[in-house]
């Protein structure tokens, strides 16, 4: 196994096959985070963060007789401000290691996949689950933002539906409704969206343990993203869904469906196809968001059971950007690993 934080011999003969070349490596770690490809990104006002205004209040006007006069009324609006993480790595290979390896550029390429798709597992973890709180670096993600089922505490808590779960074996189903004005990814003023990959070849030293330099080659990454949730009522979670015999795998398991059709409603419009709620009363609302549930695998199978045991005719393949993928009324239902099921339980 390798003994520092860069590849040693011993990872260059486990990489080579009977021949001496570089096989394609069976990903064992690779997991399946679908939401990539439904996030618009927007980019920040700010280097750092991204701030936003929403309204918090509305006149309603005043009655009148004759004679009579109206008070001037207004509406109020706050501000808000979500961070910015900025995610960093390097792969680095003895120069002189990778090119005893007898195929260099292929060396390098394996090794680097595999900082692709940690770091991608990294941005879908922080999606989800991230955390300023306890790691002030990176983002925060949905959980922390509806963390609640108590609406004394918390407007949002009306978007958090309880699963009933009580202990620390639970997941959660999401429903997001994807848009540039309702839910979106952002990315710094200035830069770009998406991985940054610079393959900055020999010119980067490498230092061993006792801080002396070797020759080594070097790719670096970096993604900068945030979360917004602008209009929080286009996101909805339900929590603290018990995936042992007591919840999900017993004879009294929370009905998923069910579920999914009072989450549907709880957003302001969609599509007539989905909620049949399409449009509101304001005025310049013109904006119908994209939305896709996600779950894991545990959550993805008793929806699977359910539907063939209740005959619902409502979860079937749906055309998605000209995919075909599962959908429930029309939206598709997307696995993401990172989505956990031991969750503490959400009060």
């Amino acid at each position: 196994m390798p003994t520092g934080s860069w590849p040693t011999i011993v990872d260059v003969a486990n990489r080579l096959d009977p021949e001496g070349k570089i096989p394609v490596i069976a990903e064992m770690l690779s997991q399946s985070n679908d939401w990539t490809d439904d996030a618009p990104w927007v980019q920040a006002n700010e280097h750092t963060g991204h701030e936003f205004v929403f309204r918090t209040s509305i006149p309603a006007g005043a009655w009148r007789q004759y004679n009579m006069g109206v008070p001037y009324g207004k509406s109020t609006t706050a501000k808000a401000r979500v961070g910015i993480g900025m995610l960093e790595d390097y792969s680095q290979v003895d120069r002189a290691l990778g090119e005893h390896s007898g195929d260099l550029q292929g060396f390098r390429r394996s090794e680097d996949n595999a900082f692709l798709e940690g770091m991608s597992q990294t941005i879908a973890q922080t999606v989800f689950y991230g955390n300023t709180t306890i790691t002030p670096a990176e983002f925060m993600g949905v959980a922390p933002f509806y963390n609640t089922i108590n609406t004394a505490t918390a407007q949002n808590a009306a978007n958090v539906i309880d699963g009933g779960g009580q202990n620390n074996s639970n997941t959660s189903l999401w429903l997001i409704g994807w848009s540039p004005e309702t839910i979106f990814m952002t990315f710094p003023r200035g830069s770009k969206a998406g991985l940054d990959m610079e393959d900055k070849g020999d010119v980067t030293p490498g230092f061993d343990a006792l801080g002396n330099r070797f020759e080594a080659y070097t790719s670096w990454f970096r993604q900068q993203a945030g979360l917004c949730p602008k209009d929080w009522r286009y996101a909805a979670r339900c929590a603290n869904i018990d995936v042992t015999n007591a919840g999900l795998a017993g004879p009294n398991a929370l009905d998923m469906f069910a579920t999914m059709a009072e989450m549907l409603l709880l957003f302001p419009k969609l599509t007539r196809s989905t909620s049949g709620i399409t449009k509101t009363d304001a005025t310049e609302d013109d904006v119908t968001p994209r939305p896709v549930w996600y779950t894991n695998r545990t959550g993805r199978h008793w929806m699977d059971v359910q539907a063939m045991r209740d005959r619902n005719v409502l979860l079937r393949i749906e055309d998605y950007a000209g995919m075909p993928i599962d959908g429930y009324r029309g939206i598709p239902i997307k696995i993401v690993d990172q989505i956990v099921n031991t969750e503490q339980r959400v009060n």
